[in-house]
């Protein structure tokens, strides 16, 4: 088991022929995700030779799906285009569509999101990492050698960097998946949507959440904990040092006062029965004590 991707996901790539597209659809295919097509309306009936494996590439999202029976988009689109590939991704019937895009426009990002979900396509991302079934499947940037192995850990993240620093970490115990959900003030995938997904997944013991300042997305995560999560949650909250009132990293990292500081975050966390790692590497230590 794993949450939003299997190794019998089938996925495609929006952006497939150009550098960036190019060189992550080479690694996704070496970690064993069975990438079917990527899209280039301009190189429609072309096809791209990967490692000595034919990639064929399709004028639309849904001339792809028919195809090869796809439900997962990978997108590296321009920002500029990135709302109308999100739609034609829903529109196409496609049930996620992982946008490694960063700088997209709030507003588009609000117009995409909306447009997804009432299609019943998931959104994860934008600016994300996307996410990884190790062993399984690799929808986006993240590493598959750093983790390897399956577990019984199950993480998510607003930061792609510190994904990839648990990742590490916890290397030897193993993970059902691990979700870089984005840090932009608007995502389509909130941590409450992971929790919920890796509460049901009976491969999941324990779950991690890597939350940061800026917002209240942790605080309602932290409600959403105490009412409807069972299994250990162990957090870390990224930001203890940033001065009030500036903007840190991701777009949406903005403190004012006590608001969306990580001192809040922490004891919203705690309150709901959380352990909180002070750093990372003790983050790592509270997972291995509680899993034993």
């Amino acid at each position: 088991m794993a949450i939003f991707l299997t190794a019998a996901s089938k996925v495609i790539v929006q952006g497939m022929t150009g550098a960036e597209g190019l060189k992550h659809t080479r690694r996704m295919l070496a970690a064993g995700t069975d990438v079917v097509g990527g899209v280039n309306p301009r190189k429609a009936g072309s096809s791209v030779d990967i490692d000595g494996r034919r990639v064929p590439v399709f004028g639309t999202v849904r001339e792809a799906k028919e195809a090869t029976g796809a439900e997962v988009s990978v997108l590296f689109v321009p920002p500029a285009f990135a709302r109308a590939a999100v739609q034609e991704a829903a529109d196409a019937g496609m049930a996620l569509a992982v946008v490694i895009t960063e700088g997209i426009p709030v507003h588009d990002a609000v117009a995409l999101r909306a447009y997804a979900r009432e299609r019943g396509t998931r959104v994860i991302g934008p600016n994300c990492p996307g996410l990884i079934s190790p062993g399984r499947s690799v929808a986006g940037i993240i590493p598959a050698d750093i983790a390897p192995v399956p577990g019984r850990v199950g993480l998510v993240s607003k930061s792609g960097t510190l994904t990839y620093q648990l990742m590490y970490e916890l290397r030897g115990t193993g993970f059902s998946s691990c979700v870089g959900i984005g840090g932009d003030p608007v995502i389509g995938t909130s941590h409450i949507d992971c929790l919920a997904a890796f509460e049901a997944d009976p491969e999941t013991e324990l779950i991690v959440m890597i939350g940061e300042i800026g917002g209240e997305a942790e605080e309602r995560a932290a409600e959403f904990i105490a009412t409807e999560v069972g299994k250990p949650v162990i957090g870390y909250v990224a930001g203890f040092t940033a001065p009030e009132g500036k903007t840190m990293g991701h777009a949406g990292a903005i403190v004012s006062g006590s608001s969306g500081t990580a001192q809040a975050k922490r004891e919203a966390l705690e309150a709901a029965g959380v352990a909180v790692g002070t750093t990372p590497t003790d983050t790592a230590r509270l997972v291995l004590e509680r899993l034993g």
